[in-house]
């Protein structure tokens, strides 16, 4: 039997945060008072100015004045290359001894990670959000720990929907279709920006499914890529959103995250799905922004709220060069609230822990990321601890934006995703 891919409790993610707790000592196996470490980690930074470089500079001279015997080596990749470079670093022997990405579980399933209750105290351990923590489990055992987080909204242009008429957020796939139209109607670029080139689209693909009570996994935790559901949803899109050209000039297929936040900031999209850093960003350039749940399909009970779609990065921790005190000894460190706020006010992203959480003003949120906070609280994640998650989300990247094509199939690509997922769990 195929391992599910969602628990009980990741499948719901309708839970609130943990209470703090103390920790209880260093983890066994002593304290770890020698060596050097290698940390590869994303950059989050896009300019010099913003590089992940100035923090883990920080944090790491700090650690190495509070440890003498441990240094720390980072080595900072782009998005678009860390999970790659690391799976061909761990293919050659040349493992890292921890790794700030965007997935984990393929590393457990080979026996590649050390588990958190290796490495944590009891204390730290239990302090991650739980829904996060229901994400980072593999076989029942937690190997992806959380670092930071975030949610997603739907965002509208407050000047523009004032200049449309618009008077009220949308609350219902309706109310979206109509102030799309409004907006296209006086000229605006992207009415709604649906990003589903190669770079995210699983993030809005989840989005809109979710939203219709359909997603990625069933009520069982397996792939249903091609539920009914999910088939209506995708019919819904093709012919109210971009069969009458509410999508702006640049096909679905084509127009990645990126691109679609560039151009809300340049004052050209109406609505689109967006997270606490891109808010920030439009505040600092006078754009007003709203923010609301995205809106649910018209067949949705009226008393039905989907959850969410929340997104996690992982810090794991590979046990290729045997350095497990040392790297307890680190993530510990890492993982205090000053160190955790630090990372999330430089980059208005959530943090991982429930008493990072708590200290709003030791965190640098905002009440705009309360509100992503509170979102995160009811998240659905992806489904990163399957092991065949990998491929499924590359499946899912390069095919969606086919299925709202004018004159597209979306039963017709969403079963062809299946299959190729069914394929890629087999082999799991």
């Amino acid at each position: 039997m195929r391992r599910k891919i969602f628990g009980p409790a990741a499948a719901a993610a309708v839970l609130g945060l943990l209470p703090q707790l103390s920790g209880c000592g260093a983890p066994d196996g002593g304290t770890g008072d020698s060596g050097t470490l290698r940390l590869v980690a994303a950059e989050y930074g896009d300019t010099p100015a913003t590089s992940s470089k100035t923090y883990w500079d920080k944090v790491t001279g700090a650690f190495t004045d509070a440890n003498p015997g441990i240094k720390v080596e980072v080595r900072l990749l782009p998005w678009a290359d860390i999970d790659r470079e690391v799976s061909r670093m761990v293919k050659e022997g040349e493992a890292p001894d921890v790794a700030l990405m965007g997935s984990y579980s393929d590393f457990a399933a080979q026996g590649k990670l050390y588990s958190a209750e290796e490495l944590l105290s009891v204390g730290a351990e239990a302090n991650f959000l739980q829904p996060l923590a229901d994400a980072g489990t593999f076989d029942n055992r937690l190997y992806g720990l959380p670092f930071v987080a975030s949610s997603r909204l739907l965002f509208y242009n407050e000047a523009l929907f004032t200049k449309a008429g618009v008077k009220e957020a949308p609350k219902t796939w309706s109310d979206l279709k109509s102030a799309a139209k409004a907006l296209r109607d006086k000229g605006v670029k992207y009415p709604y920006a649906l990003p589903l080139g190669p770079e995210e689209a699983h993030a809005e693909a989840l989005i809109w499914e979710l939203s219709n009570g359909g997603g990625y996994a069933d009520g069982r935790g397996s792939y249903s890529l091609d539920s009914e559901k999910n088939i209506r949803t995708w019919q819904w899109v093709r012919d109210n959103l971009v069969t009458p050209g509410l999508v702006g000039p640049t096909a679905p297929s084509k127009l990645n995250r990126a691109d679609a936040f560039a151009a809300f900031l340049r004052g050209e999209v109406g609505m689109l799905n967006g997270y606490p850093s891109l808010a920030h960003e439009a505040a600092a350039k006078g754009i007003g922004v709203g923010t609301v749940a995205m809106p649910v399909s018209d067949s949705l009970g009226s008393g039905e709220i989907p959850p969410t779609v929340g997104v996690a990065d992982w810090m794991v921790a590979f046990n290729q060069n045997g350095k497990r005190a040392e790297i307890g000894t680190f993530l510990e460190f890492v993982y205090q609230d000053k160190n955790l706020s630090d990372f999330v006010g430089r980059y208005h992203l959530l943090p991982a822990t429930a008493s990072a959480a708590r200290t709003p003003a030791g965190g640098g949120l905002s009440r705009t990321d309360e509100d992503f906070l509170n979102a995160l609280r009811t998240a659905r994640l992806y489904p990163v601890n399957d092991p065949s998650w990998v491929t499924v989300s590359d499946t899912i990247k390069r095919n969606i934006g086919r299925a709202v094509e004018p004159g597209g199939d979306p039963k017709a690509v969403l079963e062809d995703m299946a299959e190729k997922a069914e394929k890629a769990a087999a082999k799991t």
